[in-house]
């Protein structure tokens, strides 16, 4: 039996808002993504608040969070939806 499918895993990678560090510790990543900081998470990003007439920005947290996701793909020597060969 020769192996047809060959699918690929990829991991999609995604940060959350950024929001003041305080406020950050209860940061949920998105439904079927794992949070991989922890704590308040990574201080590299600047949140903006509006005053006015004036912007103001402000550094800032956020998390960052992975999700698995496997590919559909033939191996090598075979295509189409069913990954049939020659």
């Amino acid at each position: 039996q020769v192996k047809k499918q060959c699918d690929q895993k990829l991991l999609i990678r995604m940060k959350t808002k950024c929001v003041p560090c305080s406020l950050n510790l209860d940061t949920q990543c998105p439904a079927g993504y794992t949070k991989i900081t922890n704590g308040t998470g990574t201080p590299d990003c600047r949140y903006y608040l509006e005053i006015k007439t004036y912007t103001l920005a402000f550094p800032g947290c956020r998390h960052h969070c992975v999700k698995e996701f496997e590919q559909p793909e033939c191996c090598q020597g075979h295509w189409g939806p069913d990954c049939m060969g020659k």
